[in-house]
């Protein structure tokens, strides 16, 4: 029966549930609870508790938090928020866009390395194992860290199995040229979750990567964050007409969402509270029904919230 782990330990597959693919319990920057952990509200971790307790009673039962090192990932902090909300919790290893310095200045094998120590053996000496592999490149497209991080990831995969889940900027593609290196490296693309490609509405797009096979993430909700991106009703109903064209089974969703007392000061958690206030619950509240009265149906819906997930995490 397949597994994954999680950061409590590993659960069967068929465990899962109703799962979200793209979430945080908190973000930062590396460093940042070590040196000023006085930078980091003190609440996050009572509000985190409280969000996914929250989002747990209405029907949530897994995420997977794509926290890395250098958004400031806290593995005890993801480890004592899942057992207290009583939310799975899948980490992961790899690089979001603040690429380390000197990871640009070596081969991809010595940084895959250590993203599989972090899978085989333990994430900071704690033993508890990532289950995924997250990279990321944004606007502008690729950059050469990052593509070094990619190719590192590659071979992570190809030692572990382990699946890819990418962030991206749709407006310039970048989904594709993450393909193009992961599909040089010799990576199973079925394997692989081109995240928040949904910040804007070109349909093409979407159809070339549900083209090359990988599961594609509608990940970005509600919207309207960043400048000229869409706002949830348009977004889903992007979603609603790739059901209509026949993709529901290469389809996720999610939020990116990261609770408000993970940033620092009063005025940046207000604004980021007003732009979600329904947190976790916000696809559960708005979209779905969104979606039920758009005439899709809960089939379609449970294929979205928990087989595709159990797909995409047993690799298949």
């Amino acid at each position: 029966m397949p597994q994954i782990e999680t950061v409590l330990g590993p659960i069967s597959t068929d465990d899962l549930g109703f799962t979200l693919c793209h979430e945080h319990v908190g973000t930062n920057a590396a460093g940042i609870r070590q040196i000023y952990p006085e930078f980091i509200d003190p609440g996050l971790e009572d509000q985190s508790v409280e969000a996914l307790t929250q989002a747990r009673q209405e029907g949530l039962k897994s995420i997977i938090d794509l926290t890395t090192i250098d958004l400031g990932r806290d593995i005890q902090l993801i480890k004592r928020v899942s057992e207290r909300s009583g939310v799975q919790i899948v980490a992961a290893t790899g690089n979001h866009l603040a690429v380390p310095r000197p990871f640009g200045d070596v081969a991809p094998k010595v940084i895959s390395e250590l993203y599989i120590r972090e899978i085989r053996v333990g994430i900071e000496g704690t033993g508890i194992k990532a289950g995924i592999i997250k990279v990321a490149s944004d606007a502008g497209g690729v950059t050469p860290p990052q593509e070094v991080i990619l190719r590192a990831a590659a071979l992570t995969h190809l030692e572990t199995q382990s699946p890819i889940s990418t962030h991206t900027w749709s407006p310039d593609k970048v989904g594709l040229q993450q393909i193009a290196i992961l599909k040089e490296e010799g990576v199973d693309l079925t394997k692989v979750y081109i995240g928040h490609s949904n910040d804007d509405t070109d349909i093409s797009y979407l159809h070339e990567l549900l083209d090359n096979g990988v599961w594609v993430g509608l990940d970005r909700y509600p919207g309207g964050i960043r400048p000229g991106t869409p706002d949830w009703e348009k977004r889903t109903d992007i979603v609603k007409q790739l059901i209509d064209e026949g993709f529901v089974q290469r389809l996720i969703l999610s939020h990116d969402y990261s609770v408000p007392k993970a940033r620092h000061g009063a005025k940046m958690q207000e604004e980021r509270f007003r732009a979600n206030p329904d947190g976790y619950n916000f696809i559960t509240r708005k979209v779905l029904p969104r979606l039920l009265e758009l005439g899709v149906t809960q089939d379609d819906i449970d294929k979205m919230m928990i087989h595709n997930p159990k797909q995409f995490l047993e690799g298949r």
